[in-house]
């Protein structure tokens, strides 16, 4: 991906045009509509990867979630369509300005109980959660990924979960046995070169 991608992608450049698309989204009975822009992650289509980890979750997640933490939100597709057929509340971070605008449309469009504000990984962050879930963004660099990895441990409930889904080229198997030492953790599923990781407290 050329630098311009990456500049827009981690970073708030008000000068960017704008370019409002609409994609959709089913699962079961579940129809959803997402607004999403220029200069956010997977701008045009729902991404693989974000796909896989929501319906694992849905096929394989076991446990009660009463709320969960989106971390890295982009427009909102993980953690609002976790919400709506869960039926939980949720939370969703970024420190994307544009990609944040897009989440509070797109939470009142598919009739969410959602909050979303922005959030440097976790400080922001006050609460605790059931399930915490990302795909987080490798091209901001191995140590930001663990960041978010890790630091999750401190912001799960006693009984709470984390998810997440790294491509196996970009280091799925070093970020597992890393974690390892946090949480006891899982590979639930693999598909196109991505993983899907669950991990709970050790």
């Amino acid at each position: 991906m050329n630098g311009d991608f990456l500049e827009h992608y981690f970073t708030n450049n008000a000068n960017l045009p704008s370019n409002i698309r609409m994609i959709k989204y089913e699962y079961d009975t579940y129809s959803f509509t997402f607004l999403s822009d220029n200069g956010v992650f997977s701008k045009s289509q729902i991404d693989y990867g974000s796909r896989l980890l929501v319906e694992t979750i849905l096929k394989k997640n076991q446990e009660a979630v009463n709320n969960l933490l989106d971390v890295g939100c982009g427009y909102g597709f993980i953690g609002i369509t976790l919400s709506k057929i869960l039926n939980c509340s949720a939370t969703l971070i970024d420190v994307n300005k544009r990609a944040l605008h897009l989440t509070e449309k797109n939470i009142k469009e598919n009739n969410v109980k959602a909050e979303c504000f922005s959030s440097n990984i976790y400080e922001n962050v006050q609460n605790q959660y059931d399930l915490i879930v990302t795909n987080p963004p490798i091209r901001a660099g191995k140590d930001v990924v663990l960041k978010i990895l890790t630091e999750a441990e401190k912001h799960l409930t006693k009984n709470g979960h984390l998810w997440f889904v790294i491509r196996k080229d970009q280091g799925a198997k070093s970020i597992c046995k890393t974690l390892s030492s946090f949480y006891k953790i899982e590979t639930v599923e693999r598909n196109r070169g991505f993983y899907i990781f669950h991990a709970e407290k050790c």
